[in-house]
């Protein structure tokens, strides 16, 4: 006689899977974001999260193949928060107001603080030292650089399209830069109107260049 698994019995065992899955997530963000990619153990992870090695091997496969999917759900999230507010520019945006869009999701993860800032910690890391599999997000990165670049275009219209892609990098770099030095752990504890009131002029000067 063949046992009948009740569907309630089915969906309690997907939720916590589910929970055990994104337990896994953020533990390894966290040790990322702290340590990098080459810092960061399973036996920790698996800890942090209360879950088993098995619970590694069901869910990713491997600690690397975990580790890609952190770093890869970070660096989305921090892409779309800032290409949505890239968006809001319409292209014809100033160069402060560009500044505070391009920045202004670091802006806030260092504001937030907890796993806010351990995302927006990895994402520093990681566009400092690229791993492997970058390639499967240039196309979000494109389309960052390419919303910043119109914007900078429209004020800066002597200025070459080379030179613009050069300063958004450069203005990425910066960010990233930021995240992880002591003067960002200095600047996350400010009131978040006096980050922005500080960082934007920083930025919008990357921008702006020698005119």
């Amino acid at each position: 006689m063949s046992s009948i698994v009740r569907p309630e019995k089915t969906d309690l065992r997907r939720e916590a899977g589910q929970r055990t899955r994104d337990d896994l997530l953020a533990a390894a963000l966290e040790l990322l974001a702290q340590r990098g990619q080459e810092g960061v153990t399973l036996r920790e992870i698996t800890q942090n999260a209360g879950a088993n090695v098995a619970a590694v091997s069901y869910h990713f496969g491997s600690l690397k193949a975990l580790c890609d999917v952190a770093i890869e759900h970070a660096l989305e999230r921090y892409l779309d928060a800032q290409i949505r507010e890239l968006d809001t520019l319409a292209g014809n945006g100033s160069l402060s107001e560009l500044a505070g869009a391009f920045a202004r999701p670091m802006m806030r993860a260092m504001a937030a603080g907890g796993r806010d800032l351990a995302v927006i910690r990895t994402v520093a890391r990681v566009g400092i030292d690229p791993p492997q599999g970058w390639e499967r997000l240039a196309g979000k990165f494109e389309q960052a650089r390419r919303k910043a670049v119109r914007v900078l275009a429209a004020n800066l219209p002597e200025t070459s399209e080379q030179e613009l892609v050069f300063r958004v990098r450069c203005a990425a770099g910066m960010l990233n830069w930021l995240a992880l030095a002591p003067i960002g752990a200095e600047l996350a504890a400010e009131p978040a109107e006096r980050v922005e009131a500080m960082l934007i002029p920083v930025v919008a000067g990357a921008f702006q260049g020698a005119q």
